[in-house]
């Protein structure tokens, strides 16, 4: 893989360690802003709801540009946004604050996967998106755990200041070794907004947007969970998030491996283990063991099915910028739609089990979502 295909995995993984990060420390804010912890949830869905309504908006206004310049651009934008953030005196700032840097992550994955796909062949596609992408699963193997860590012991303000120090250095190497590709133009630009006439591209999108959804509606609340129902110390959710993210670096690379080949099934096998996985840690969450089984199959599958997703998106549609940037707005809103049910249902009154309730019930949606596809399968095969 060409190296800058790594760097590209770094600002990934710098960015989306902001994302998750409030989802390790959701106690510690909760008391320093004096709000629930369903209110703390919802920076979580903050952040993925700027990424899919501001996301693809800064990636139209960035496409004329360079896209090294493009990049640098959101660099700066985060940072300022992170910074914000460790600066934050109230709940509201801390909202500003997700709001630029979810803003900025969107149109950041949206660019550095279409950069990804372009630089190597058809036949390697999936498997360049899945080294990007492994900046998002190693942000819950190092990043997550981390800044809990970091957070319990020197304060959540130093967790945010060291995800700002991390934007920066990513800044400093993608100035260093981005090539500088010459702008699209706009004629280009034109053709970047003709495949969403395809009606199977929408349909990639809500298959990807149920994955995610379902996963986030647990994970979101894995921290009070882990502490609340199943018994672990606040001194383990450290290690058992780091688990977790490690079961997502292994799921991305094997998923990568052979997103190409057998996209599809793929999908279909991991929103069954998925939904299978919720069930378990539903029924389960008071046994540690039942707990930690779940969250691993969890891992395995959940975001780690993004490269077969974005291999379904590029198989239907290309692999433009803005294509890849409003999938990402999909799979955020998908993170918006389970982690803010996950929030009502707790707030409602339904207990911390009801967030687990609520991603089966997504994904088994999601393996609804594929029904059409393989019953056009089975068609076109009756007519062979």
């Amino acid at each position: 893989m060409p190296t800058i295909i790594y760097v590209l995995a770094f600002a990934i993984f710098s960015m989306t360690t902001s994302e998750f990060m409030v989802a390790g420390m959701m106690p510690e804010l909760a008391e320093a802003f004096s709000v629930s912890i369903s209110s703390i949830g919802f920076l979580i869905t903050a952040f993925a709801a700027s990424m899919v309504l501001g996301g693809p908006v800064l990636t139209a206004i960035l496409l004329k540009i360079r896209s090294k310049q493009a990049m640098l651009v959101l660099i700066i934008v985060f940072f300022i946004g992170q910074t914000l953030g460790a600066l934050a005196w109230n709940y509201e700032v801390m909202m500003v604050a997700r709001i630029i840097t979810g803003t900025a992550s969107s149109a950041t994955f949206g660019i550095a996967i279409s950069l990804s796909a372009s630089l190597v062949g058809s036949e390697l596609r999936g498997r360049a998106v899945s080294v990007v992408l492994a900046g998002l699963m190693i942000s819950m193997v190092l990043g997550l755990p981390l800044t809990t860590f970091i957070s319990q012991e020197l304060g959540w303000r130093m967790s945010f200041w060291a995800v700002a120090l991390l934007v920066f250095v990513a800044g400093i190497i993608i100035l260093w070794k981005l090539p500088s590709y010459p702008a699209p133009g706009t004629i280009q630009f034109m053709k970047e907004l003709e495949p969403f006439r395809n009606r199977h591209l929408w349909a990639a999108y809500v298959t990807s947007t149920l994955i995610i959804g379902g996963t986030f509606a647990g994970f979101s609340f894995f921290t009070p969970i882990f502490t609340d129902i199943s018994g672990f110390s606040e001194s383990s959710v450290p290690l058992l998030l780091s688990l977790y993210g490690g079961a997502t670096v292994i799921g991305n690379i094997l998923i990568g491996r052979y997103a190409d080949r057998f996209t599809m099934r793929i999908l279909f096998l991991g929103l069954m283990i998925l939904f299978t996985a919720m069930m378990l840690f539903a029924i389960g969450a008071e046994t540690k063991w039942i707990a930690i089984i779940a969250i691993l199959l969890i891992g395995l599958t959940g975001v780690s099915l993004n490269p077969a997703m974005a291999t379904r998106v590029m198989k239907t549609a290309g692999s433009g910028t803005m294509i890849n940037t409003v999938h990402s707005s999909f799979i955020t809103l998908g993170v918006v739609i389970g982690s803010s049910l996950g929030g009502v249902a707790i707030s409602g009154g339904y207990g911390l089990h009801s967030p687990l309730w609520i991603g089966a019930i997504l994904a088994a949606l999601g393996l609804l979502s594929l029904l059409p596809y393989f019953k056009l399968q089975v068609a076109e095969t009756k007519r062979q």
